[in-house]
């Protein structure tokens, strides 16, 4: 792609030789020709008043240009049925940067992102024929979630935590390795049947599925519809105040519904899911293998914690509730 660069390169010495266009250094042009700095959005502004308006059309379909060939041949993948196209991040160092497309809310990896623990929060990686933005639902509240979570989760437990998530693919039979799995927005989930008995495998073998951030009856219609695929004879229950899930480590017996930061300062809930509830499928012996949080947004109280916008009761009540999930799934 040497020939693109060279485009740009004219096109910026061209621009460099008029007034009050251009600078010294082709690289300080080029970047700040990209939109980096106040300073050369002023003179821009200037320069059309001056009537260089084409040498700034110019500018912008050679730099457009360059980037949609470039690419155009980049190297990218496709993530999945329902999935979309996404740049490969490459060798970035970041330990999922092939995953950050369809995320939410990517950060940067933490010093200790590589250290092998005893624990990672994994999170589970389905397929969805629905797009919510520019991320995909598997990848909602990811992953600054995943990580305020694994940091609460190892300061208030003994439990050895990484700092960040693990992403596990429905397609994989890595999920074996982890004991707990979190999954969000399972209104969307669609499962083939091998994915299904994956699951079904992964439950039956001791495995823990936490579900979020669904609302209203007909996305629990859908996820209904998924989990008796999954687990055709559990039993689904209201959990009842006194489950043991509810006293692992914190007496939860008093809750409040969890709300997204969207409707925190509303009504309090959306999509027509007035009132909480947690659920759970459980086996023939009452072990809990997929906790619901149906109606509540768990992942959002985990990734809005430290916004001054998103109340700490409901916050604290969030990190709670997923701290006793996960020490009842390590313990049972």
């Amino acid at each position: 792609m040497e020939w693109l660069g060279w485009l740009s390169s004219v096109c910026l010495s061209n621009l460099g030789k008029r007034d009050g266009w251009g600078e010294p250094d082709g690289r300080r042009a080029h970047l700040e020709a990209m939109g980096c700095g106040q300073a050369r959005k002023r003179r821009t502004i200037a320069g059309m008043r001056g009537g260089r308006l084409p040498w700034v059309l110019s500018l912008v379909l050679c730099t457009a240009g360059a980037w949609l060939a470039e690419a155009q041949f980049q190297p990218a993948q496709w993530f999945g049925d329902g999935g979309r196209r996404v740049r490969n991040l490459g060798d970035s160092g970041r330990r999922w940067a092939q995953y950050e497309g369809e995320m939410q809310n990517p950060l940067d990896d933490p010093p200790d992102a590589w250290e092998e623990t005893e624990f990672a929060f994994a999170r589970l990686r389905f397929r969805s024929q629905r797009a919510r933005g520019w991320y995909l639902p598997w990848g909602i509240d990811a992953n600054q979630a995943d990580r305020l979570f694994s940091k609460v989760l190892r300061r208030l437990t003994r439990i050895h935590v990484r700092s960040v998530e693990h992403i596990v693919d429905v397609d994989s039979d890595e999920m074996f390795a982890w004991p707990f799995l979190y999954a969000v927005s399972v209104g969307d989930f669609e499962l083939t049947d091998s994915q299904a008995a994956r699951l079904r495998e992964y439950l039956r073998r001791g495995g823990f599925l936490m579900v979020d951030d669904f609302h209203g009856e007909s996305e629990w219609d859908e996820f209904n519809r998924v989990l008796v695929r999954i687990l055709p004879d559990a039993e689904v229950i209201e959990l009842p105040d006194d489950h043991p899930i509810f006293r692992t480590v914190y007496d939860l017996k008093q809750r409040v519904q969890i709300p997204g930061l969207n409707v925190v300062r509303g009504r309090g809930y959306e999509r027509g899911g007035v009132n909480p509830h947690w659920r759970a499928a459980v086996d023939a012996k009452g072990r809990v293998q997929v906790a619901m949080c149906f109606n509540m947004d768990v992942g959002d109280a985990w990734e809005w914690a430290d916004s001054p916008e998103y109340p700490e009761e409901y916050a604290t009540m969030a990190y709670k509730l997923g701290v006793n999930y996960v020490v009842y799934s390590l313990t049972h």
